[in-house]
């Protein structure tokens, strides 16, 4: 296993995480159904199978579509996405 690819991954993931809506909807959950250990139990697993989605399908779509045109799209996703919640689109 490469461990700087995984601690970096995690980093990664750790802090765009922190805050966001499935934090928020976690909370929610744990404090309306009382049981913290079956709330963790559900999100990870969910939080697992998304990961596993995204490194499946990233990993079909390097075979088909060179990294640097992915990085381009993924920047300009970035850019649109982030204006449309700043003019309230989203």
């Amino acid at each position: 296993m490469n461990w700087k690819v995984a601690l970096s991954t995690f980093g990664l993931i750790f802090l765009a995480e922190l805050g966001d809506k499935t934090q928020l909807a976690t909370i929610t959950m744990v404090a309306k159904t009382k049981s913290p250990w079956a709330t963790f139990a559900g999100a990870a697993l969910a939080l697992c199978a998304v990961t596993l989605l995204g490194v499946v399908f990233g990993a079909a779509l390097l075979k088909v579509v060179p990294e640097e045109v992915l990085k381009r799209i993924s920047a300009v996703a970035f850019i649109v996405i982030g204006g449309l919640m700043l003019w309230g689109k989203i």
